[in-house]
């Protein structure tokens, strides 16, 4: 289920998501096939939401008083395809501005951030692994049609060279920024 918080400056009866480009049916298309590449069979619940809400997430989980562009919150049950897998909150002021600053779309951004949440859920963790969630998201990247990956941007972005050349070769061994991590509820 994904469900989207009334963008601040949105009109009453208007619709958001026509608005900003969005299709709620085709997010829920790509939420499903990202679920089913991964492994996931239980719900996946999104919320698409503000900066300042994700800063207040942010905040309350993990301790950072900082607006960011995707939390995860782990169910513990993705594997069993029973209930709720977890629930994912993605700040659509951010989107917006990584989707800018990456040259495409918001709905490319989103999904960028759909599956990077997916593979949180599902266990992986970049900033703990040795380079496992990369690999991974490069692999579903490439399956699932996504352009680029939090994991290979950040390191592009940090300007990193060794972790850069390593990426290309498929690789990466360490994390990229704080950011981008997941949250247990």
């Amino acid at each position: 289920m994904i469900t989207m918080e009334t963008p601040r400056g949105v009109a009453d009866g208007a619709d958001p998501w026509l608005l900003l480009g969005l299709s709620k049916a085709g997010l829920a298309r790509f939420l499903n096939r990202a679920r089913a590449a991964v492994g996931i069979a239980g719900e996946v619940h999104v919320l698409l939401a503000d900066d300042a809400t994700l800063k207040r997430l942010n905040r309350r989980f993990r301790g950072k008083n900082k607006a960011t562009d995707v939390l995860s919150f782990p169910a513990g049950n993705a594997g069993n395809g029973v209930g709720v897998a977890g629930d994912l909150a993605i700040s659509l002021e951010t989107a917006a501005r990584q989707a800018a600053r990456f040259g495409h779309s918001l709905r490319d951004e989103v999904r960028v951030l759909l599956l990077h949440g997916v593979l949180h859920l599902a266990g992986f963790d970049h900033e703990t692994d040795s380079g496992e969630m990369a690999t991974r998201e490069a692999e579903l990247r490439r399956e699932l049609r996504v352009a680029t990956s939090l994991i290979a941007r950040a390191a592009k972005v940090n300007g990193k060279n060794k972790q850069q050349k390593k990426l290309n070769a498929g690789v990466l061994r360490s994390a990229h920024n704080d950011n981008r991590t997941r949250v247990r509820a």
